[in-house]
């Protein structure tokens, strides 16, 4: 049995080496730079339900070793142009309609 309709799973690290799981929404490559948007994953169904709706931006970074790491933005312009376009991916792949 495929798996092709399976969300794409990440999970990342924080600074404190708490583990955090995320589903990859989306990826945009602007300018030689590749960002996500991430939705957070909960284990808890009461913490789902309770969850804002937000997703997060993240870019993709190489760190000292050369390897690829998610980082969070920093430029809020940058940000908001990143959430418009994905706002706009959104749409498109999900169909949605406000009325």
């Amino acid at each position: 049995m495929s798996n092709e309709f399976a969300p794409d799973l990440i999970t990342l690290v924080d600074e404190e080496g708490n583990e955090h799981n995320f589903e990859i929404l989306d990826k945009i490559e602007i300018e030689d730079s590749q960002y996500y948007a991430l939705y957070p994953v909960f284990d808890n169904a009461e913490d789902s339900v309770n969850d804002t709706g937000e997703y997060y931006i993240m870019e993709v970074v190489l760190n000292e070793n050369g390897e690829e790491e998610l980082a969070e933005l920093d430029d809020e312009i940058l940000l908001d142009k990143l959430a418009e376009l994905f706002e706009k991916r959104f749409e498109e792949l999900f169909d949605y309609d406000e009325e």
